[in-house]
């Protein structure tokens, strides 16, 4: 066994080392990829916005929220099953660990066939009921049919990354991230420009680019991970091994999913206030996306750092870890802010003409009053993730609820008042009202965690590692038996 765990070039075990850095040195990593992930979308909208018009941009834009409904499910899931092969690699207990991996498989590839099926036969009468314009509900069906034909390619890519970053490995997913942005460029050029795709040509690159990276992160675990070698007995499907699954990965896709209602009432909003406010917002969310990439790196390497240390049962070094997470975001913060207020005016020229005068003006507002509230935003993906890595990822679907009030209430009552300065406030008011709940959450889920797991019950020996004390211990915590 201890020979099969080796290779430890492959993985990072984070229950030892000074947490700041530790977090540091997997976070950055992790945003590149995220920087990459979200420059081959931006890529879309731009080729999109610049070579078939405004109209076109606004479709595509028009099926952010739903999009985000949709796929972010499944990357809340994808993030979901990744927790317990973090938590069994962190208490050194490989079997359990390799199974856990095996059933993430079955369970992903049941729910993209299921999801797709279904997704794509509701796909119309979704744009229907959100009030997307006449006059852009064709291509906003052209493009995002399409990209729910994708789910399966969604799922391959994230399963995989998360199950290679909760072993330590936060780069190599950053490096097929890479290659795929690549290929997603020529694509995108190929179908819309040589092909005449229109904007389902922007679609069919997305796709295919994210397939690509997922085959290489399978053909990668195959050939560099001997930890995750199975036997036959490890492979097979379990029923309480998918419980367990699913009680991580559910609760975090409707994280998202319930977040993301809370989007689609404020696109269904921003959508009767016209094509050119729709194309606006599309415009500045595409670029807000790219500044609150840091944020979701953090959050990412906050669920791999918790998992691991609560595996190891190493309490402190959890806290530590949220706190040196919570300043580097809220330092981040800051210098985002001053970026959007001197230099945001201009991003806007990457999708449209400067003669959209009103295009550039709304998305620049947009992005600048929504980078003020970035530090809740710090709080938010911090905290949440770290509640979720310790397992209570029940406790995400409330704070997933907590946005959609913020965003929905916004939606219904506000943007008819106030209009569309009314839209820029949206996500401000929904990351406050999450964070009043995910602060307070965070404290009780670690007292929960302390008295279950027995903190207290045996004497246990510390020693000085990295400037502070680390607890030796080994998790026996929800072993889970076929």
């Amino acid at each position: 066994m201890i020979k099969r765990a080796g290779s430890r070039s492959s993985v990072r075990d984070m229950t030892e080392g000074n947490p700041l850095t530790l977090i540091l040195s997997f976070a950055i990593p992790t945003l590149l990829g995220m920087l990459f992930q979200q420059f081959y979308s931006m890529v879309d909208t731009v080729i999109v916005g610049r070579c078939l018009g405004v109209d076109a941009l606004a479709a595509v834009g028009s099926t952010g929220a739903v999009n985000f409904m949709i796929n972010g499910f499944v990357i809340g899931i994808c993030s979901g099953f990744a927790i317990p092969v973090a938590q069994r690699f962190g208490a050194k207990d490989y079997k359990e660990m390799r199974r856990f991996v095996a059933n993430a498989g079955w369970l992903s590839g049941l729910l993209a066939a299921v999801m797709t099926a279904a997704i794509t036969m509701l796909t119309w009468n979704i744009l229907k009921i959100m009030q997307t314009p006449e006059n852009i509900i064709q291509g906003a069906y052209d493009y995002i049919y399409y990209i729910f034909l994708g789910i399966p390619a969604t799922f391959l890519y994230n399963v995989l990354a998360g199950i290679i970053r909760s072993l330590g490995d936060s780069k190599t997913p950053v490096y097929f991230l890479i290659l795929s942005s690549i290929l997603n460029i020529g694509l995108d050029l190929f179908f819309i420009l040589v092909a005449g795709s229109g904007v389902a040509g922007a679609a069919y690159a997305t796709v295919l680019s994210q397939a690509v990276s997922g085959f290489l992160c399978l053909v990668y675990m195959k050939k560099r991970f001997s930890i995750l070698k199975m036997e036959r007995d490890e492979i097979a499907f379990r029923g309480s091994y998918a419980r367990v699954l699913c009680f991580m990965g559910i609760p975090m896709g409707l994280q998202y999913s319930i977040t993301a209602i809370g989007s689609v009432v404020i696109q269904t909003a921003i959508n009767t206030l016209g094509s050119v406010a729709v194309a606006s917002v599309a415009a500045a969310q595409k670029s807000s996306l790219i500044f609150c990439c840091p944020f979701d790196a953090l959050g990412g390497t906050m669920a791999t750092y918790a998992g691991q240390n609560i595996g190891a049962r190493k309490f402190r070094r959890i806290e530590s870890g949220v706190k040196s997470a919570t300043l580097v975001g809220c330092v981040y913060s800051v210098l985002a802010f001053v970026v959007l207020v001197f230099f945001g005016g201009r991003i806007p020229l990457l999708f449209v003409d400067r003669a959209e005068t009103e295009v550039i003006r709304q998305a620049y507002q947009y992005m600048v009053y929504s980078s003020m509230f970035f530090p809740l935003l710090t709080f938010v993906n911090v905290w949440r993730f770290t509640i979720q890595g310790l397992g209570y990822s029940a406790f995400a679907v409330l704070a997933g609820v907590c946005e959609m009030v913020g965003r929905a209430f916004v939606g219904f009552c506000m943007v008819p008042i106030f209009g569309y300065v009314a839209v820029c406030f949206a996500s401000p008011l929904a990351w406050l009202l999450a964070d009043l709940f995910l602060i307070p959450a965070f404290w009780y889920c670690m007292k929960r965690l302390k008295l279950k797991l027995g903190e207290g019950q045996e004497e246990e020996k510390e020693e000085k590692k990295a400037g502070f004390h680390v607890r030796r211990s080994w998790l026996c915590h929800a072993r889970v038996h076929s």
